[in-house]
């Protein structure tokens, strides 16, 4: 059986991640600023606690016009069940949980801890190298 390469080989390692305390407003400028549609929530230790997505954005906008109620912290705001890969899957296992999820990115764990955070594109990216 053929062995394919693991996601820690195609994850993104340099992550912006944003702290529950951190102002909402401030996080959808680094949001926008960084072009990521999503960044992890970490607490003091480094453990996740969240993720912050620009669709959770939106309804924070969304309470500005609406209630003309600006602001709030990222905990707010943020989705706090958060699904995780393990960065030991092999990317045929992991499109296979993009497929039965609604998610576009995951972070990805390695003993409890984030270690990175990949996306349906980096692993469109391995399946298409296992072509050559």
């Amino acid at each position: 059986m053929k062995q394919f390469p693991l996601i820690r080989e195609y994850m993104a390692t340099e992550l912006v991640s944003l702290s529950p305390e951190t102002e909402i407003n401030r996080a959808m400028v680094i949001l926008m600023e960084a072009h990521i549609s999503g960044a992890p929530v970490l607490d003091d230790a480094g453990r996740l606690v969240g993720v912050l997505s620009k669709k959770d954005c939106l309804k924070a906008a969304l309470n500005d016009a609406y209630y003309q109620e600006w602001g709030g912290a990222v905990a707010d705001y943020m989705s706090r069940d958060v699904q995780t890969l393990d960065a030991n899957i092999d990317i045929v296992k992991a499109a296979e949980l993009f497929l039965a999820s609604p998610f576009r990115r995951f972070p990805v764990t390695e003993g409890g801890q984030v270690v990175g955070q990949v996306s349906r594109a980096d692993i469109l990216r391995g399946l298409i190298d296992q072509w050559d």
